[in-house]
């Protein structure tokens, strides 16, 4: 089976009673995806990741994105701290995420918003190493400072989510333990780094996501000129994780469902959790 690492299926995209994520997921489930991992980004949705992926038989993580930083209080990571007390024994909890630095977005790189992100992240790396849980870490133009704060709290490993920086960042964060996540980013001809990255990196540091219904793979991107013209963006969602991987096996020259087992075992060992739920009827 495909394991798609991080997928968002409670994003408001995919229907606000669910009904739509539910219909993808289970088209999904008809192409081999066999197991999801959908991250909580707030406080607000760490009830809404869990109930779903007890409804749908996936897999969650719960964690403070650092785009909802700016609104996030300390009163936050004392809620955090309790729903992974609380949730502790739920085979389904598998990790600490979605969690990070972004230094993409504008408003999150001034001097007082990087040490804010820093504080968060610091405090749920922490929250972490105090749960025994590995993490899911957002990467954005932020690889070296997320590997510096790493460094000095080392968490049982865990994935690089949207994995998009350089060889030495990609060895850097294999030496902590952590899995890199490729996903529709790697679709594009153009995006010939991250496509070099895919190929070279040794296979057991690849781990294989689809961050729906953000990211499209290139077969479902419509172009601003093309948006503007009246074309939809295409929706994406786990069951573009098989074409995805097909895509991946390619640039490495191997077969697909070689590429399908190896990355399923790098998600086992990456976040250990869901080795128990792939034994469950």
């Amino acid at each position: 089976m495909w394991i798609d690492t991080h997928c968002h299926l409670d994003a408001p995209e995919l229907g606000a009673d669910h009904a739509l994520a539910l219909d993808l997921r289970q088209r999904a489930a008809t192409l081999g995806v066999g197991l999801c991992v959908i991250p909580a980004v707030q406080r607000a949705n760490f009830d809404t990741v869990r109930q779903l992926a007890h409804r749908t038989g996936d897999a969650y993580a719960l964690g403070i994105h650092p785009l909802c930083v700016p609104q996030a209080t300390e009163a936050d990571l004392e809620a955090l701290d309790a729903a992974l007390g609380a949730h502790s024994d739920d085979p389904r909890l598998v990790a600490v995420g979605e969690i990070g630095l972004d230094f993409f977005v504008p408003a999150l790189c001034t001097p007082g918003m990087r040490e804010r992100q820093a504080f968060f992240y610091r405090a749920q790396l922490r929250l972490a190493r105090t749960h025994a849980l590995p993490v899911i870490v957002h990467v954005r133009r932020s690889a070296d400072q997320l590997l510096k704060h790493l460094r000095e709290l080392p968490t049982d490993g865990g994935i690089a989510h949207a994995f998009n920086g350089s060889e030495q960042q990609a060895q850097a964060f294999l030496e902590l333990g952590f899995k890199l996540g490729f996903g529709g980013a790697v679709t594009f001809e153009p995006a010939r780094q991250l496509r070099r990255l895919a190929a070279g990196l040794p296979l057991s540091a690849l781990v294989l996501e689809t961050d729906a219904p953000d990211i499209p793979p290139q077969w479902l991107y419509a172009t601003a000129a093309e948006r503007a013209a009246g074309q939809a963006q295409g929706l994406n969602s786990p069951a573009e994780l098989p074409r995805i991987g097909e895509v991946v096996a390619g640039l490495r020259s191997m077969a697909t469902d070689a590429l399908m087992q190896a990355t399923t075992a790098n998600a086992l060992t990456a976040l250990p959790r869901l080795a128990a739920l792939l034994a469950t009827p």
